[in-house]
C-alpha cells in the first residue's frame, strides 16, 4: 500500500491534507508548528517529529511550503536539522507544490534523480477554500514512473490535474504565467476600486455593478470583497506577489521579453510592502492610492 506524507499545514496544505483524508488515505504530516500537526492528526494519521522520519515512512511526499528556499530546507535540511531527501526510499516521489523559478525546478529534478528519487513539478492554484474542498488546480510535469505512484494522491487533492510535460519545468512555467495574470488582475481591481472611491461612487454599488458586467474578473470579485469588508487577513499576502511577480519578470528577462503590465503591478506590490502592508492580504495593494477613504466594514 502506497503511503503519503504532507509537509506544511498552512492555508493550502491543511486543505490538501483534509482532501487526502476524505479520499480514504491515511495522511502522515509534518509542520514546524507541532500543535498544528497534532490537531490535524487527532482524527487519524501520524505526526512526525522530524522531516527525516516522515521521509522514511512515505512513498510519496507532498511539499506545500512558501518558496524554493523552504523547499530546499525541507529536502536537504537547513544546517541545523536534516531534511527528508536522505531518508526517502529509492524510487519514492517528491511532489513540489510551491511557486518557483522553472529553471530551479528542472535542476531539482536532476538532483533528486541522482539520489534515486522521483519528482513531480506540481504548483497549485485556487485558494484555501478550493484546497479544502479538493477543487483546486494542479499544474504538473514529471516522468511517467513518478505519476504512477503519485497520481492517486494528486487526483484526491485537485479537481483538475493538468499533465504538461514529462519532465520538470513545464508545470512551473504555466503557474508563473497564471501568477502574472493573478497579480495584474489584483492590481487592476485595486486601481478600479480606488478610482471609484476617489470619485465618490458607493463602493458596494460599484462592486455589485462590476461583478455583473463585462469588466469583472475572478480577482476583482474575490479580492474587492475583502476591501469592502475592511478585512485584510492574509489569505494570500502582499509579499507573495512581490515574490511571484519577481519570478515572472526574472523568467522573461532571461529571454529579453517585455512585460510592461507585470512590471507595473510588481512595483505596486513592492510599494505596498515597503509601506508596511507586506503581511496583509494582497488586496491591501489598494492602500497605496492617495486621497481615498477605504471602507471600514461593518461595526
Amino acid at each position: 500500500m502506497t503511503t503519503v506524507g504532507l509537509i506544511g499545514l498552512g492555508a493550502m496544505g491543511s486543505g490538501m491534507a483534509s482532501s487526502l483524508r476524505r479520499a480514504g488515505h491515511t495522511v502522515q504530516v509534518f509542520d514546524v508548528r507541532r500543535e498544528v500537526a497534532d490537531a490535524f492528526t487527532n482524527a487519524g494519521g501520524t505526526t512526525h517529529d522530524t522531516l527525516a522520519s516522515l521521509g522514511a515512512a512515505c512513498d510519496v511526499v507532498v511539499s506545500v511550503v512558501v518558496n524554493a528556499a523552504q523547499t530546499e530546507a525541507v529536502l536537504f535540511g537547513d544546517g541545523t536539522i536534516p531534511g527528508c531527501a536522505a531518508s526517502m526510499k529509492p524510487g519514492s516521489v517528491f511532489v513540489m507544490c510551491s511557486t518557483v523559478d522553472p529553471n530551479w525546478s528542472v535542476a531539482l529534478e536532476a538532483r533528486l534523480e541522482a539520489m534515486g528519487l522521483r519528482y513531480v513539478d506540481a504548483p497549485i492554484s485556487g485558494g484555501a477554500a478550493k484546497a479544502a474542498s479538493g477543487q483546486m488546480t494542479m499544474m504538473t510535469a514529471g516522468k511517467p514512473e513518478a505519476y504512477a505512484l503519485a497520481e492517486p494522491f494528486l487526483n484526491a487533492m485537485a479537481a483538475k490535474v493538468y499533465k504538461l510535460g514529462d519532465s520538470a519545468g513545464a508545470g512551473s512555467k504555466v503557474k508563473i504565467i497564471n501568477q502574472l495574470l493573478a497579480g495584474v488582475h489584483i492590481a487592476a481591481a485595486a486601481e478600479a476600486m480606488a478610482l471609484g472611491l476617489r470619485e465618490g461612487v458607493d463602493p458596494a454599488a460599484l462592486y455589485e455593478v462590476i461583478t455583473n458586467s463585462a469588466g469583472n474578473s475572478w480577482m476583482f470579485e474575490n479580492r474587492m470583497a475583502h476591501v469592502l469588508a475592511a478585512d485584510y487577513t492574509p489569505l494570500s499576502a502582499v509579499d507573495i506577489f512581490v515574490k511571484d511577480l519577481g519570478i515572472v519578470l526574472d523568467m522573461a528577462r532571461a529571454t529579453k521579453f517585455p512585460l510592461p503590465l507585470s512590471s507595473t503591478a510588481h512595483q505596486m506590490f513592492m510599494q505596498a510592502s515597503t509601506a508596511g502592508f507586506a503581511k496583509e492580504d494582497d488586496s491591501a495593494v489598494i492602500k497605496i492610492f492617495p486621497g481615498i477613504e477605504l471602507p471600514k466594514g461593518k461595526a
